[in-house]
């Protein structure tokens, strides 16, 4: 489990303050449905999923895109016991909906894509790092993956990325 500083802690809270949880929730979805069409299949219930114009247009892609962004939120409001707050939805999509992990991580790899064109000059190399400690690149069927060490260079624990870049 990942013990995050104060600074490391106030620095995930300030990029998410910035985030517009119902677009780039509604915009991540889609873009996962389009860019990795077999992913459609947990989405039957849906209705059209045909084309990128249909995936984008689609109420519920939005409605559930917010959703998947909303739990980061609360997530990010329980850093100290994250792999609780993600505990049951690990549950239901892993053991209940059978959706494999990997796409987990395709779904934090873009969403550091849309997060990266709202946060422009915001958008330090370190944040994609802290979400993936925050379990968002990555999740798996035991909960979140949330990796002890910084995996990326530049963002060492004994040299933290500096908050106020972001």
């Amino acid at each position: 489990m990942v013990h995050w500083s104060a600074e490391e802690k106030q620095l995930i809270a300030t990029i998410w303050g910035k985030v517009n949880v119902e677009e780039c929730g509604a915009e991540a979805l889609a873009r996962l449905l389009i860019v990795y069409p077999w992913t459609q299949r947990f989405f039957s219930s849906f209705g059209n999923l045909s084309s990128p114009t249909a995936i984008i247009g689609n109420p519920k892609v939005r409605a559930h895109g917010k959703k998947v962004l909303t739990s980061f939120g609360e997530a990010v409001k329980n850093l100290d016991n994250i792999k609780t707050t993600f505990s049951k939805l690990s549950e239901l999509h892993c053991e209940k909906l059978h959706v494999d992990p990997e796409n987990f991580r395709l779904l934090g790899d873009i969403l550091i894509i849309v997060l990266a064109f709202p946060l422009h000059q915001g958008f330090h190399p370190c944040l994609p790092v802290r979400l993936a400690e925050a379990g968002w690149c990555g999740g798996s069927c035991s909960g979140p993956q949330v990796p002890t060490e910084h995996p990326g260079p530049g963002c060492v624990r004994k040299s933290p990325c500096n908050p106020q870049h972001l």
